[in-house]
């Protein structure tokens, strides 16, 4: 229990992808506009990391390894997420057509992440087990979230602030950013 314990926790804070290893930054800055739609769409690509990687791993375990086609393994995992992002787009269309109208193009942008690929990938590079590469979905979809509601936090608090002309946008969002990774600095080597 300790092991899955220690791999969520550093999923989540001490190797976040965005904030560490600086991966999935155009959702990053595009959405984190607005705290809703920030939130919404950390909800939605936790739920597309998992259950790609299940998927992924299912694929990967009882098909491409056993017939000896790894070397198909990055093609196949693209090929899932796209599909797993094609029903959650038609699933929140027609459940909730404002988070949809919010977050516009980034929601098609899950598909081609990084993180959302790098997940499945890193589940069979470290030969985790089915219950692992839950766990490390999860938590790295939790440690995407926590980002990114961070960053929407603060540019929104911002919005109220005095920023000079130069920064204004994605300059400030950027000094905000190297700041949260700075913080997050601070955890790596915990575990």
């Amino acid at each position: 229990m300790a092991e899955y314990l220690t791999l969520f926790v550093s999923a989540v804070v001490i190797n976040n992808f965005v904030l560490t290893k600086f991966l999935g930054l155009c959702i990053f800055f595009g959405i984190s506009k607005n705290l809703s739609a920030s939130a919404g769409m950390g909800v939605a690509v936790t739920a597309v990391m998992t259950m790609s990687s299940i998927l992924a791993w299912i694929v990967y375990n009882f098909v491409l390894a056993p017939l000896g086609l790894t070397f198909l393994t990055t093609i196949v995992f693209v090929i899932l997420t796209a599909s797993f992002v094609q029903l959650l787009e038609l699933i929140i269309k027609k459940q909730a057509p404002t988070l949809y109208n919010m977050w516009g193009i980034y929601l098609l942008l899950i598909a081609t992440n990084c993180i959302v690929l790098a997940v499945p990938l890193l589940n069979v590079e470290n030969s985790y087990s089915l219950l692992k590469s839950i766990v490390f979905a999860i938590g790295s979809g939790l440690g995407f979230a926590l980002a990114i509601v961070l960053m929407a936090s603060l540019r929104e608090k911002l919005a109220y602030a005095n920023v000079p002309k130069p920064l204004e946008g994605i300059g400030i969002a950027f000094l905000l950013a190297g700041m949260l990774s700075l913080a997050f600095l601070g955890f790596s080597g915990m575990m």
